[in-house]
């Protein structure tokens, strides 16, 4: 008896970048080959508990809210050196804050609901900053309250704390990067008159 095999749909963004944009983007920034085409490698979603490091609760709903939003689990970050002024010893027992590191369909999925959901339910938004980028052309992208994610439920969004994404860009430059991004419709926010 054959197997039945299972039909896995590609991530929207995954599907755009094949068909579209990995072409689109050659022509654009003028380069030989398309192994050089900027590609989105992997994103890092991230959060630091600061001096909340001994509240059960808030250290609980950060973890919860990383593994809910992203569909993984979230490993919590342990100090690596002692710093005396901020009470933090090498190795201490909890964590410091949490981290997962999403590659693949997985990746594009958060990335999609990111640009197309969450980012639009942030209060006062004029898009994000173009001054995020490092020199290889990795983005970082800081929210401030969790609640603009719609997988959270309302007593999750209760304890509020801020998150950190990272996109990290394979062949990048801030050029490059911020290309990539904007195909994917990442709102950068508008450029001003007069600046470079």
């Amino acid at each position: 008896m054959a197997a039945k095999i299972k039909a896995v749909q590609q991530p929207r963004l995954k599907a755009l970048y094949d068909n579209e944009l990995r072409a689109k983007l050659q022509k654009e920034l003028n380069l030989a080959n398309v192994m050089e085409v900027p590609s989105l490698q992997k994103v890092i979603v991230a959060s630091g508990v600061g001096k909340k490091k001994e509240d059960k609760k808030y250290l609980e709903t950060v973890k919860n809210t990383i593994e809910k939003i992203t569909g993984q689990h979230a490993t919590g970050r342990i100090a690596k050196k002692s710093i005396a002024s901020f009470k933090i010893r090498k190795g201490l027992g909890g964590a410091l804050g949490y981290t997962t590191t999403l590659r693949g369909a997985k990746m594009y999925e958060f990335t999609d609901r990111l640009i197309s959901i969450a980012l639009p339910h942030t209060r006062d938004f004029r898009g994000v900053s173009l001054k995020s980028f490092d020199k290889d052309g990795n983005y970082a992208l800081g929210i401030k309250e969790q609640n603009i994610f719609t997988e959270l439920t309302f007593e999750e969004t209760q304890v509020l704390h801020g998150l950190q994404v990272i996109f990290v860009v394979k062949n990048g430059s801030v050029e490059k990067s911020k290309a990539l991004l904007a195909g994917f419709g990442m709102p950068f926010e508008r450029e001003e008159k007069g600046a470079k």
